[in-house]
Order: structure tokens, then C-alpha cells, then sequence
């Protein structure tokens, strides 16, 4: 049977990189949609389990997945974990504050922490920056930390001596797209005005000099 719940969820490798994150304030105040095909919610242990094609919703916030765990502190504070199925990843997709952009990322997990406000993916994860409908920056690594309380979007790469058959599986690689601001439109010139002709004080019209 699907189960529709509504919850108030308010809602180590070498960093290489860090940009901003600027994700929508209001979301964080927004309770949370969670369509799933099954719920089980254990009261004394405070945790709620959702299962098969998770869906949620947080304001502009979209969370994927296969499987999702509540887990809720005596204050009130929720962190939720979000698995994908085997052999494929969580899809995350957030509007930016104040911008016509999103973020979309994906990972074979993702976790959110209601009282920091971080979103982190993690393993295969990749993030992708849509200005409009037009990709312009594109993230991949090992884990993906979006901090809206900082502002700040850290990208890892695999840790060192982690065994990998493919070398570029441990470096973070991104590809930026330089914002082009829109040129400041300048009005077409005015033509000079004509001076007026002045009349002399010792002539009248229709005098000869």
C-alpha cells in the first residue's frame, strides 16, 4: 500500500575544491513531503523508514531515492538518509537563492542535517549547475558537501590509499563556465542642438545691416 506522510523535517579525502552554494533560505522552515510504498516509524527509537521509489519534497528541495531514514534527537532535530537501489544513484535538485539556477546532484547517498542545513552526497557523486534550462557547471568527486548556513559547496576526492582500478576515480574534476553579465546598454546619442539664431539689437526683421 502507498503511504503519503507529511513530517516536519527541517530539514576523508583531499578537498580541491569549494564554491559557494548560495541554496534557497525558506527551504530549511518547510516541512517535508514523503511519498513512498511503505513507512514504518519506530517511536522509542525516534526513527522513521520509508521504502520503494522515495520521493520527497522540502520547498524548492527534491530528494530520490529507494530508501530514506528519519532520525529524530530529543530537540527535535532531524537528519535523514536517503539510499539509492543497486547500481544507481540519488537525485537531489535545489533552487539558488535569489538566482534563476538550480543545483542538481546525484550520489549513491545523501544526507541531510536539519540543524546544520548541509546536504552531503556521497560516493559517485556529481553536481550539476543549471542556469535556467543551460548546463554551466559541472562537479564530479567522491563526496559533495552543500552548506547553506556557510554558503559554501565542498567537492573530495577519493581518499588517499583507497584502492581504485582507475586513477582519475581519486581527483575531483569540474568544468566552470564563466557567467557572462549581460552589457550595459547605452542610449544612442543625442544630436547636438542648433543654437538658436539671435537678432541683433540694433536690427529688425526685414532690415538690411
Amino acid at each position: 500500500m502507498k503511504t503519503l506522510r507529511t513530517i516536519g523535517l527541517l530539514a576523508s579525502g583531499l578537498s580541491l575544491l569549494v564554491l559557494p552554494a548560495w541554496a534557497e533560505k525558506a527551504d530549511r522552515d518547510k516541512p517535508m513531503l514523503i511519498e513512498a510504498d511503505t513507512m514504518r516509524h519506530d517511536e522509542n527509537k525516534r526513527i522513521t523508514q520509508f521504502s520503494g521509489q522515495v520521493v520527497a519534497f522540502k520547498g524548492t528541495m527534491v530528494l530520490r531515492g529507494a530508501r530514506l531514514e528519519v532520525q529524530q534527537d530529543k530537540d527535535g532535530q532531524q537528519i535523514a538518509h536517503i539510499w539509492a537501489a543497486p547500481n544507481e544513484r540519488v537525485f537531489f535538485r535545489q533552487k539558488r537563492e535569489g538566482l534563476d539556477e538550480f543545483t542538481e546532484g546525484e550520489g549513491e547517498m545523501a544526507i541531510y542535517d536539519s540543524q546544520a542545513d548541509v546536504v552531503t552526497l556521497v560516493q559517485r557523486a556529481e553536481v550539476r549547475i543549471l542556469r535556467g534550462t543551460v548546463l554551466a557547471d559541472q562537479l564530479t568527486g567522491q563526496k559533495i558537501v552543500f552548506n547553506n548556513t556557510t554558503e559554501v559547496m565542498t567537492v573530495d576526492g577519493m581518499p588517499k590509499g583507497t584502492q581504485s582500478t582507475n586513477n582519475r576515480d581519486q581527483r575531483v574534476r569540474a568544468v566552470l563556465t564563466p557567467r557572462k553579465n549581460n552589457p550595459a546598454t547605452t542610449p544612442p546619442a543625442q544630436p547636438s542642438a542648433i543654437p538658436a539664431l539671435r537678432v541683433s539689437p540694433g536690427q529688425a526683421e526685414g532690415t538690411k545691416p
